[in-house]
């Protein structure tokens, strides 16, 4: 199972999730398996993610019923070119799409709607479950105590999905936009996920001023953007990422005072 996985996304990590505790990052490497193993027993899950700089080749659909599958993902008994197909529980499945070309995040949610993902799925840092491991939610435990198995009904790790390019438009990189991209509802707490700029230090700073917009103390603020952003490899040390983030804060914040 590690092997076909690791075949189809040529570059990909695991990862443990407790829901009390959050997530932790393990190698896809077969020594890794009696480790992940004890942990799926323990009541955690398993996830599974393309590495960083393959990401952009590959989009999750999440949360598809049978009639969604078919209609969108197969053709007369087989599955279209570059799928995994993972069914989390009995019913439900996840589709991973290697993309011949990288799509931006803009392009990704676009195509997402038009699959009928699961809305509360943004695809940005998005993690899939692990086919050949338990889906520990509780929603799914049985009479008998027991856990369903994550399957893995269909891999093509030989071919890839060529999807159309799109005449989007995206969001000009001068507007600051009050509330996050697709109509949020203002009583929800926004997430970093929502401002996807063209580098981190954009996105960072349009959240950090839509946060300050919606009240939240420069101590928030900085929580959420350290426990958002996945990638810190600009401001390594704890001193340089502090300096960062007062520097970006205190700046989205002198903004907002100013306009009021």
């Amino acid at each position: 199972m590690l092997w076909k996985i690791n075949r189809f996304f040529r570059h990909c990590s695991l990862a443990v999730l407790d829901e009390k505790t959050g997530r932790w990052i393990v190698k896809s490497e077969p020594t890794s398996i009696p480790y992940l193993k004890a942990e799926n027993a323990n009541g955690r899950h398993i996830l599974v993610k393309p590495d960083p700089w393959v990401e952009p080749f590959y989009l999750l659909v999440d949360d598809l019923n049978k009639d969604l599958l078919t209609r969108h993902q197969s053709r007369p008994d087989i599955f279209k070119p570059g799928r995994m197909v993972v069914e989390t529980s009995p019913g439900n499945y996840q589709v991973w799409i290697h993309s011949k070309r990288p799509l931006t995040l803009h392009e990704k949610r676009y195509w997402l709607s038009r699959l009928h993902n699961d809305p509360g799925a943004d695809p940005h840092n998005r993690w899939g479950r692990c086919p050949g491991f338990r889906n520990r939610k509780q929603k799914h435990r049985t009479s008998s105590g027991q856990y369903p198995l994550a399957r893995l009904i269909w891999i093509d790790w030989q071919n890839t999905a060529n999807i159309p390019v799109t005449n989007l438009v995206p969001l000009p990189e001068n507007i600051l936009p009050h509330q996050p991209r697709g109509g949020v509802c203002h009583k929800k707490n926004p997430t970093r996920s929502h401002y996807e700029k063209v580098d981190e230090s954009a996105t960072d700073f349009t959240y950090a001023l839509a946060l300050c917009r919606r009240g939240f103390s420069q101590i928030e603020i900085a929580r959420k953007i350290v426990e958002e952003r996945p990638n810190w490899q600009n401001h390594t040390g704890l001193k340089k990422m502090e300096k960062y983030l007062k520097r970006t804060i205190e700046k989205a914040c002198k903004i907002v005072s100013d306009k009021n």
